[in-house]
């Protein structure tokens, strides 16, 4: 004889007692668990919170892992992976993307940092290509002024404008030393230029004998030298509280319009990035 205590009911045999509970609406069984559960609300909870179920408790349906899970609900609800939580509809999502994490409510896209974010406002998906190159000749325009002046230092301008022009300019025009640090200055004065010859195969590859960094040929090898690896930090942030360091001024222009220090908040750091940048067609005259 088997006794149900939650039914208070005797079963002659065993056979008869797990019919019995399989078919009592007082009993809801977790068979891969070995539990018995008193309602369906009771069940459901266990399924929801036990990790070693995988379950949807909005279609009632089992899953065979976690990963399955996942992308049952990508496919078929409103879930923030971020958070690991599924929302009634597409308004629920939005709110608490919008509330929670940084995101952009026009693209409904979450980026990971609230730089990223603010580099896909200020990227050509919400802002129009504005700057124009001051130059004649070369009709290229872009979002931001450091896209630019990058634009310069990579020789790319029709102008014949390049890096070396451009830091020669700046160290003339920056006769307060806003956005140049004078000390490095002193030795970064005269530019130097490194050219590898073949004396720089080792046997295997290519070695940059400043870096030792391997190149896989000698024209990879003049173009590393060539770019601002190698330079002199003379650029510097305007704000006493940051005074971060930079290689070329694009690096500079695009610490500032990161916001990262909140330099760009200040009128006179700004006056005096916009004056500078407004006298950049005078670059290939100076």
């Amino acid at each position: 004889m088997v006794e149900c205590e939650r039914c208070d009911r005797y079963f002659p045999y065993s056979q008869s007692y797990n019919q019995h509970l399989r078919d009592s609406p007082n009993h809801h069984l977790c068979d891969d668990c070995d539990r018995d559960f008193a309602t369906w609300q009771g069940l459901k909870e266990h399924y929801v919170q036990s990790p070693y179920h995988h379950y949807c408790q909005y279609c009632n349906d089992h899953f065979p892992n976690h990963h399955a899970l996942v992308a049952h609900y990508d496919d078929e609800h409103y879930y923030c992976n971020s958070c690991d939580k599924v929302f009634k509809n597409e308004f629920g999502l939005h709110e608490h993307n919008r509330q929670i994490h940084h995101y952009c409510t026009e693209c409904k896209r979450v980026f990971l940092s609230e730089s990223n974010l603010r580099s896909h406002m200020n990227s050509s998906v919400h802002r129009p290509r504005d700057v124009q190159c001051p130059f004649r000749g070369c009709e290229q325009s872009f979002v931001r002024k450091s896209a630019l002046i990058l634009h310069l230092e990579s020789g790319s301008c029709r102008s014949g404008a390049d890096r070396r022009m451009v830091d020669q300019y700046v160290r003339e025009v920056d006769r307060n030393n806003v956005i140049t640090d004078p000390s490095r200055l002193l030795t970064a004065g005269d530019d130097i230029t490194y050219t590898a010859t073949q004396r720089s195969w080792n046997g295997r590859e290519y070695e940059c004998v400043l870096c030792h960094k391997p190149f896989r040929s000698l024209p990879d090898l003049n173009r590393h030298l060539a770019s601002p690896r190698h330079q002199d930090k003379i650029y510097r942030c305007p704000l006493h509280t940051c005074q971060m360091t930079f290689r070329t001024l694009s690096a500079l222009c695009q610490h500032v319009e990161s916001e990262r220090c909140g330099v760009i908040r200040f009128r006179a750091a700004q006056d005096a990035m916009d004056g500078l940048l407004r006298r950049v067609g005078r670059i290939t005259s100076a």
